[in-house]
């Protein structure tokens, strides 16, 4: 079949010449038969058949199909029309006296040459479109399309072909474009006129075709469709969009990540590759939001093992089953095991011997660390910390990143101090003994972690509210979960040791805004789904910061990127964090927010226990039980 194919596509190309040939006499002669040139009209064939022949091969005519004939496949035929082209001339150059040729056939013969083989192209994918797609066309869902440019053109061509969605209309800020056609539908007006658009064509849906616009021209489009009542969608990105991987399937639901306006990260994967390539890799809380994310980067960097430690057990099964699905090449040790356990992770150091470890693995709830945990969060954040890095010393480790938080800045809470007590540490421990390079990288809220508010408001929105804020003025820092672990990789790429680098978490968002943009995209109104305030939880800050009041940054050959100088800790030495951590002593939780404020002076905590004897919550029950049961 394909051979069959092949062959009529070369016999159309030479009946083209044969046509436009003869055809360029005739519009010479008005129509009347040239019987003084029928022998230029016979031997004038064979050189340029001989032509169309070579030239048809190399331009690559029959690599086409004729289906989907577009710009890429005329640029091809255009080649092979220029050589041939070029033969005439030289023809009528050269072969005057043997071969008279008009000079207006010189002209003529390539303009007919293109017109029958493109035309032709083209012809029969419209004739094909129309036999295939004759049927659907004007039968599905009624849908307006946000963005005339070229993502929105593509977009255009593309859904002409679903039997689903049937774009009716387009709207653009761009006043040049109005009143405009781009494949016969018509730009209305722009974003602020959407909600007439929808209702004149009584349609029910958008679909956002501006990958590059900036986030408050997305959320004004999406405010703009939710009021009215519609359904929103978006297309991936632009570079996806011209690279032609765009489909049907591609476009999905306007989710809260689109509103938020994170451009996409470019590392340099060369330098990366460089420092990871045959590698024996570590990483700490491999099952955790950061750490998956951060073993799934490493993968594509063919690294020698990836060795996988994590205290739950279950997502330490579903980050090695990820692997078998994915990359079953890549050599992982799924690795059960407490950070704080020393002997364990002197054996798995002792076995594996990692270059470069990444240490993820941290309490980072906020409110639950402050309240009869923070004891747990010193010897999780700080005590895990110094284990894991005193092994990765112990074993010559080639590199040490620290996973940090932007609440260790200036913390108020035990979560933000007990992770600036693990930067000491790393600084420390650098100090005594640069062999291994320390690093430590600080970034904000990642979107879609376990502790990310976003889950959190989706649950609450689909048992029909209400969406909890803390505050009215409380504001996060945001960034996507792969966007944070690829610039890790890039950190940890970039560094020479002792650094504190901060990534760039671009402006801070509105937890309300937050919940009121998740709310309209979930087809609700705040009537429906009211926004109760709650008041700031233990611990909790109306901001964050990524930079100390006293810190200085430097540039990084990287945008995203910048390179801290941290202040020193208080009139303390390593040697009493070390102890004071390493003691298995409980400590109540007043007792840790005076010393961590010894170790860490900027700590300023924002909520105080009531007592030093509190009873907890399960006592207090089993005492009221007991009262019952007598």
């Amino acid at each position: 079949m394909m051979h069959m194919r092949l062959l009529l596509v070369f016999l159309f190309d030479l009946g083209s010449v044969v046509v436009a040939w003869v055809g360029a006499f005739l519009f010479r002669f008005n129509f009347d038969w040239p019987f003084y040139y029928e022998s230029t009209i016979a031997l004038g064939l064979i050189p340029l058949v001989i032509t169309q022949i070579i030239a048809s091969r190399w331009a690559g005519l029959y690599r086409g199909m004729w289906t989907f004939a577009s710009i890429p496949d005329l640029r091809r035929v255009l080649k092979a029309v220029l050589a041939s082209a070029l033969v005439l001339l030289m023809l009528a150059a050269l072969a005057r006296s043997y071969l008279p040729i008009p000079r207006s056939i010189v002209i003529l013969y390539p303009i007919l040459l293109l017109l029958i083989m493109g035309g032709g192209r083209i012809s029969w994918r419209m004739l094909k479109e129309h036999y295939l797609y004759r049927n659907e066309k004007g039968q599905g869902k009624p849908i307006i399309v946000i963005g005339a440019g070229t993502a929105g053109a593509m977009l255009v061509r593309e859904l002409e072909r679903s039997p689903e969605w049937n774009v009716v209309a387009l709207v653009d800020d761009d006043r040049s474009k109005w009143g405009l056609e781009l494949s016969g539908r018509r730009v209305e007006g722009g974003i602020d006129s959407l909600a007439d658009v929808l209702a004149r064509w009584q349609a029910q849906h958008v679909i956002l075709a501006m990958p590059s616009a900036p986030p408050p021209v997305l959320q004004r489009a999406t405010t703009n469709a939710t009021q009215a009542g519609a359904n929103v969608f978006t297309v991936p990105g632009l570079s996806e969009l011209m690279s032609g991987r765009v489909s049907i399937n591609s476009i999905r639901p306007v989710r809260i990540q689109d509103l938020l306006g994170r451009e996409t990260v470019k590392i340099e994967d060369d330098h990366v590759a460089t420092l990871l390539a045959g590698k024996r890799l570590l990483v700490t809380g491999a099952g955790g939001s950061i750490g998956s994310e951060l073993c799934r980067q490493l993968a594509r960097f063919n690294p020698a093992v990836v060795v996988l430690v994590e205290s739950n057990e279950y997502a330490l099964y579903r980050i090695e089953q990820w692997f078998k699905t994915y990359y079953p090449n890549t050599h992982t040790v799924p690795l059960a095991g407490d950070v704080k356990d020393r002997t364990r992770m002197e054996n798995i150091f002792h076995n594996w011997n990692p270059h470069i470890i990444y240490h993820a693995a941290a309490y980072k709830h906020v409110p639950l660390m402050e309240v009869d945990n923070a004891w747990e969060a010193v010897r999780n954040n700080a005590l895990g910390t110094l284990v894991v890095a005193q092994c990765a010393q112990a074993s010559n480790a080639e590199r040490f990143i620290l996973i940090s938080t932007d609440k260790a800045v200036n913390p108020t809470n035990v979560m933000g101090a007990t992770k600036r007590v693990a930067e000491i540490v790393c600084e420390s421990l650098y100090k005594q003994n640069p062999k291994t390079l320390f690093q430590v990288v600080r970034f904000g809220n990642v979107l879609g972690s376990t502790g990310s508010v976003i889950p959190k408001f989706q649950k609450q929105i689909e048992r029909g509210g209400p969406v909890t804020v803390t505050h009215p003025d409380i504001t996060r820092y945001f960034m996507s979960i792969p966007e944070a672990a690829q610039l890790v990789l890039q950190a940890s790429a970039m560094g020479k040791g002792g650094e504190v680098f901060v990534l760039d978490m671009g402006e801070p968002v509105k937890i309300v805004d937050l919940a009121r943009n998740m709310i309209r995209l979930s087809g609700f109104t705040e009537e429906e789904i009211p926004i109760t305030f709650t008041g700031l939880r233990p611990g909790e800050k109306l901001y964050e910061e990524l930079l100390a009041d006293t810190e200085a940054t430097l540039e990084t050959p990287h945008e995203k990127l910048r390179i801290m100088q941290s202040r020193q800790p208080g009139h303390v030495t390593f040697q009493n964090i070390q102890e004071w951590i390493s003691d298995s002593a409980y400590k109540n939780d007043q007792e840790v927010r005076t010393q961590l404020k010894a170790w860490v002076p900027e700590y300023q905590p924002t909520w105080q226990s009531t007592g030093h004897n509190v009873e907890p919550p399960c006592t207090e029950l089993l005492t009221s039980m007991n009262q019952k049961e007598m």
